[in-house]
C-alpha cells in the first residue's frame, strides 16, 4: 500500500530457434520488462551480440508507417473509437492483405485531390490579392501597362507628389492606403521616381489581368468559392471514410503495432549463434506464471528463472501498488516525479489528503456541485487513461467540497439556512454593516494544525525512508535528523503556548513560573529545541541555516485560509452586485426597465459564480498540489523512478 509492487529479475535463455515463441508468449503475457542488453564484454557475457530483428519486420514497419500517415491526416485516434468487437488477428491479417490498400488508396487520392486544391485556393487568394489596391480605380488593367512611350508608376502616397514634369494622375481609396496612378512619358521616369520617393512612395504591382479590377475580383471570389466548396465536399468524404473505418484502421494500427514491437525485440536481447538471453523484471507475485509460460510456448526448451537483486547497482522498475480509490492519484505522482523502488509511495496519502485540502479551499456545496457535474460530465468528452484519472480526482475534490460547503455552511456565498457552520466561520460582511465576520484567528490556527501534521507525517516517511534505505552510521544520523526537526517544530510550539494563549491550541500559560519567570512547559519545549538542533547538526552542520524555514513551512498552509477566503469575497460581492443592486430594487417597483435589469442581474449571478467556480477550482487545485510538492514530499520524498513498462500489449481491438 505504502511501497511500490514487489518486482523479481528474471532471465529468459533459449536456443536461438526458439527467438520467436519466446517474442511472442512476452508479448502475450505482458508481464516482462525488459533490460536492452549493451554490448560492453561484461563479465558473464563475453561473446554475446545484440540480436537482428526478426525477417517480417521491415516490411510490417514500412506497412505500419504508411497506415499512420494515412490515420494521421484524417485525425483517426484510437481513444475515440469504442471497440464493438474484437476481431481475431488471422481475420485481420487477410483484411490488412486484402481490404487495408483499398481504404488507404481512397484516403490518399481524397487527400491529394485536397491538396491539389489547398494550392488553387491559395493561388486565387494571391490574385485577389494583388487586384484589392486596384478595387476602386475606375480605369481597364489594359490601360496600366503595354506602352513604348509611357512609363505608369503605382503604388501608396500620403499627399500628392509635386512634380515638374507632363503627366497624368489618378488616386483612389485603398485598405493599404490612398493609391497613386501616374502616367508619365519614360524619358522622365527617373526623376519621376525621385520625387516619388522623396514623397514616401511605396510601390504597388500591376496585376497581369485585363478588364476592370472590381470585375475580376468578383469573378475570382466566385472561383474561390467553387473551389472552396470542393475542399468541403472533400472533407465531407475524408469525414464520412474517417467514420466507416475508423475502427478498422485502429485495429490494423494495432495489429501492426504488435508485429512491428514483436519483431524487434531481438535488438534489446544478447545473442549467440545458436542461443540468445534476455533480462528483465516481472511482479514478483507472477513469477511462477511467467516461468511456467515460458516452458509451455518453448515446449520446455526456454529456462527462466530468477536472478539475485543488487540493491546498489540494478535500477528496478516502479510499479504502483495501490487500492482501486488511489489510482487516479497516481497522475499526480507521475506529474512530480515516480517514487524510487526503495522509498515510501505517498500516493494513497495524496489520494486522501489532496481533496481534503481542495475542499477546504472551495467549501462551497453549489460550487462543488458544479464540479461534481463537470467531472462527470466530460467523462465521455475526455478519453484516455490520464484524461479520466483527472476526471476522478476533479469528482473527488467535487464532492469534498460539497462535504466542507456543509461544515462552513457556505452555499453561493450565502449561509446555509437551517446548518450551523460546524468549522471556523467564512462569512463574510460584504455590503452591510454589523454581524459577524469571520473567524480569521480560529481558521489560522486550524491551519496551523493541518501543516504542523502534514509535517509532521512527512517527516515519520522520511525516518521510514532513510531506515529502509541507508546503511551504518549515516542511517541512525540521518534517522535522528528527522526527529530532530520534529522536535525542533514541537519545542518551537509548546514554548510559544506557554507564553501566550492561542485559539484550537492548548492553553499551557496557567503554569506557574520555574526559574527566570519560565515555566515547565517553556522549558520542555527549549529542552526540545536544543537537543533538535544537535540531532539536526549531527547530521550536516549546513543545516542549521533552514531552522528559520520551519515556521514558514507551516505558515504556508495559511494559503488555505486566504485563497478560500478569496472566494468567498468574490462569491459576496457577486451577490451584492446582482441581487443587493440590481434584482431587489427593481422587484420593489417593477417595469419594463425593472425587468430587462433583473435580467441583467440574472446573468452577472450566473456568470459571476461560474467564473469564481473556476478561479476556486484553479487555486484549489494549485495550492492543494503545491503544499504537497513543495511542502510535504520536500521532507521524505527523493522520486526519480523508473516506470515499469512490460513488453506487450492490452489489445483492445484484436485478439489471437
Amino acid at each position: 500500500m505504502f511501497k511500490p509492487e514487489d518486482m523479481s529479475k528474471v532471465l529468459v535463455v533459449a536456443p536461438k530457434d526458439q527467438i520467436d515463441a519466446v517474442v511472442k508468449k512476452l508479448y502475450s503475457l505482458n508481464l516482462f520488462h525488459i533490460e536492452d542488453y549493451v554490448e560492453q564484454e561484461e563479465e558473464g557475457y563475453e561473446g554475446y551480440r545484440i540480436g537482428m530483428p526478426l525477417p517480417h519486420g521491415s516490411d510490417t514497419s514500412r506497412e505500419l508507417l504508411k497506415l499512420r500517415a494515412v490515420t494521421n491526416a484524417i485525425a483517426v485516434q484510437a481513444d475515440d473509437v469504442s471497440p464493438k468487437e474484437r476481431i481475431a488477428s488471422s481475420r485481420l491479417k487477410s483484411l490488412i492483405e486484402q481490404d487495408l490498400p483499398s481504404v488507404e488508396g481512397e484516403v490518399e487520392s481524397l487527400l491529394n485531390r485536397r491538396s491539389r486544391l489547398d494550392a488553387e485556393a491559395k493561388e486565387i487568394e494571391q490574385v485577389i490579392e494583388t487586384l484589392s489596391p486596384f478595387a476602386n480605380v475606375a480605369v481597364d488593367l489594359d490601360l496600366l501597362r503595354g506602352y513604348d512611350n509611357l512609363a505608369v508608376l503605382t503604388g501608396y502616397i500620403n499627399a500628392k507628389p509635386d512634380l515638374d514634369i507632363p503627366h497624368e494622375v489618378l488616386t483612389a481609396s485603398s485598405k493599404g492606403g490612398n493609391l497613386l496612378i501616374l502616367w508619365i512619358s519614360a524619358g522622365y521616369r527617373n526623376e519621376a521616381e525621385r520625387a516619388l520617393l522623396d514623397a514616401q512612395f511605396q510601390a504597388v504591382p500591376i496585376p497581369d489581368e485585363s478588364g476592370m479590377a472590381q470585375d475580376r475580383i468578383h469573378y475570382y471570389k466566385g472561383k474561390l468559392s467553387d473551389v472552396e466548396k470542393e475542399i468541403e465536399g472533400v472533407n465531407h468524404a475524408l469525414d464520412s471514410l474517417k467514420e466507416k473505418h475508423q475502427g478498422f484502421l485502429v485495429a490494423c494500427d494495432e495489429l501492426l503495432s504488435t508485429e512491428a514491437e514483436m519483431a524487434e525485440a531481438p535488438l534489446r536481447f544478447a545473442t549467440t549463434e545458436n542461443a540468445f538471453l534476455a533480462e528483465g523484471w516481472i511482479p514478483k507475485k507472477d513469477v511462477h506464471t511467467f516461468i511456467e509460460g515460458m516452458s509451455v510456448a518453448t515446449g520446455g526448451r526456454a529456462f527462466a528463472t530468477e536472478l539475485a537483486i543488487d540493491m546498489e547497482k540494478d535500477v528496478i522498475p516502479v510499479e504502483y501498488d495501490n487500492a482501486s480509490f488511489a489510482k487516479p492519484t497516481e497522475f499526480l505522482m507521475d506529474i512530480y516525479s515516480r517514487p524510487r523502488y526503495t522509498e515510501i509511495d505517498p500516493t494513497l496519502t495524496v489520494s486522501i489528503i489532496f481533496p481534503i485540502f481542495f475542499g477546504l479551499i472551495l467549501g462551497d456545496v453549489a460550487y462543488g456541485l458544479l464540479v461534481l457535474a463537470l467531472a462527470l460530465g466530460l467523462r465521455k468528452v475526455i478519453t484516455g487513461d490520464e484524461g479520466q484519472m483527472l476526471l476522478k480526482i476533479l469528482r473527488n475534490a467535487g464532492i469534498s467540497s460539497i462535504i466542507f460547503g456543509f461544515l462552513f455552511s457556505e452555499f453561493l456565498g450565502f449561509g446555509i439556512p437551517g446548518i450551523e457552520p460546524l468549522l471556523p466561520n467564512r462569512h463574510l460582511s460584504i455590503g452591510h454593516a454589523g454581524g459577524h465576520g469571520p473567524a480569521v484567528p480560529e481558521l489560522m490556527m486550524m491551519t496551523v494544525w493541518i501543516g504542523i501534521l502534514h509535517i509532521t507525517l512527512g517527516r515519520i516517511f522520511g525516518i521510514v525512508n532513510h531506515a529502509r534505505q541507508d546503511h551504518g552510521k549515516h542511517r541512525t544520523l540521518a534517522v535522528l535528523a528527522n526527529v530532530g526537526w520534529l522536535l525542533v517544530m514541537y519545542g518551537i510550539l509548546i514554548a510559544i503556548l506557554s507564553m501566550f494563549a492561542l485559539p484550537l491550541m492548548p492553553d499551557l500559560t496557567g503554569w506557574p513560573a520555574v526559574v527566570a519567570g519560565l515555566t515547565m512547559p517553556a522549558f520542555i519545549g527549549l529542552g526540545m529545541l536544543i537537543l533538535g538542533v544537535l540531532f539536526i547538526v549531527r547530521d550536516s552542520a549546513l543545516e542549521i541555516v533552514e531552522l528559520p524555514t520551519i515556521l514558514s513551512h507551516v505558515l504556508s498552509y495559511a494559503r488555505i485560509v486566504g485563497v478560500g477566503l478569496s472566494s468567498v469575497a468574490i462569491a459576496g460581492v457577486v451577490n451584492l452586485i446582482a441581487i443587493g443592486m440590481l434584482i431587489e430594487p427593481q422587484v420593489e417597483h417593477l417595469t419594463a426597465l425593472g425587468v430587462v435589469i433583473i435580467i441583467v442581474g440574472a446573468v452577472v449571478f450566473v456568470i459571476g459564480h461560474i467564473l469564481n467556480t473556476i478561479l476556486g477550482m484553479l487555486g484549489g487545485g494549485l495550492q492543494s498540489m503545491r503544499l504537497h510538492y513543495v511542502e510535504f514530499f520536500t521532507k521524505f520524498y527523493k522520486g526519480g523512478g523508473k516506470k515499469y513498462d512490460p513488453f506487450g500489449m492490452i489489445k483492445k481491438f484484436s485478439e489471437d
